[in-house]
């Protein structure tokens, strides 16, 4: 989430009880470091941040997070060989993103401390031939031995109970936050997602990399029928998108949960109403087939 994983939403979301991650994905380092710094003014809980690997090469990505002097870090889009080892001599606990099982084994080889198991339906840069969190989590969950993190359709407690019966430890919400008070997005991209059926994203650039799942505008439309072609030649006019509400300037990411959301919510709202909403579910299925 470059640019929108910041300190205003990250900070909201560690205040809540969750774990709040500043991205660096948009390269701007000398900004993000500043929202480092920014998150230790709004918040005394822990956070974390992500590196998407394919996206910060030569930018000296590891050692700047290493200054920064957190203890979690996610990665992304690309071998966690990279940067795994480094990370944990800093004392820094590395989760890789992983879209199917061979590249989970991949990153366990790697020596990761965890997994974030994303499946197909959620939102952002995706793997070609997804695979949706119900097949792909107990799948991975069968085969490997390290805490997980389900992402990919999570948007409250009862989607977060079904992650837990498939395997996880965790969750994370990337489509959920995109559309909280809390978020810096315009209000154009928060309301477009209240307004999507569970049918409104597409699927992009399969015979490409990398796929994406993306809301359906015009733009999106338009590229669907298309097999392959440069995702970032779409991208180039993010700023309109993403803080000025032109919808068709750029491709706004988004899974297929914004079928799921109905109203915006703050970042404690949605961590408070899905904590209770699992411990419900849970509750109720222990009393009704104990």
């Amino acid at each position: 989430m470059g640019w929108i994983a910041r300190a205003r939403l990250a900070s909201a979301v560690s205040n809540a009880g969750g774990m709040g991650i500043i991205e660096t994905s948009s390269g701007e380092l000398d900004n993000i470091k500043a929202e480092v710094a920014k998150m230790r003014d709004l918040t005394d809980k822990p956070f974390g941040m992500n590196v998407a690997l394919s996206y910060v090469r030569g930018s000296n990505i590891i050692d700047f997070v290493i200054e920064q002097s957190i203890k979690f870090v996610t990665t992304s889009s690309g071998s966690p060989a990279v940067c795994t080892k480094d990370f944990q001599d800093a004392g820094i606990s590395v989760f890789h993103v992983v879209p199917t099982l061979e590249m989970s084994l991949k990153a366990l080889d790697a020596g990761v401390d965890g997994l974030i198991v994303e499946g197909g339906e959620g939102g952002g840069f995706k793997n070609p031939s997804p695979v949706s969190t119900m097949v792909l989590l107990p799948l991975i969950r069968s085969q490997c031995d390290v805490p997980i993190i389900a992402a990919g359709g999570i948007s409250d407690g009862a989607s977060m109970a079904a992650a837990f019966a498939m395997g996880a430890e965790g969750v994370q919400m990337g489509t959920r936050m995109l559309a909280c008070a809390e978020s810096p997005v315009h209000s154009n991209w928060k309301d477009a997602i209240i307004n999507s059926k569970e049918t409104d994203t597409v699927f992009l650039n399969q015979q490409g990399r990398p796929a994406l799942r993306a809301l359906r505008t015009e733009l999106t439309a338009g590229l669907e029928p298309m097999g392959k072609f440069i995702v970032m030649e779409h991208m180039a006019n993010l700023p309109a998108l993403y803080f000025g509400g032109d919808m068709e300037s750029a491709i706004p990411l988004g899974g297929q949960v914004t079928g799921r959301i109905d109203k915006i919510l703050t970042a404690e709202e949605i961590v408070d109403e899905t904590m209770a909403g699992f411990d419900a579910v849970i509750a109720d299925l222990a009393k009704q087939y104990s």
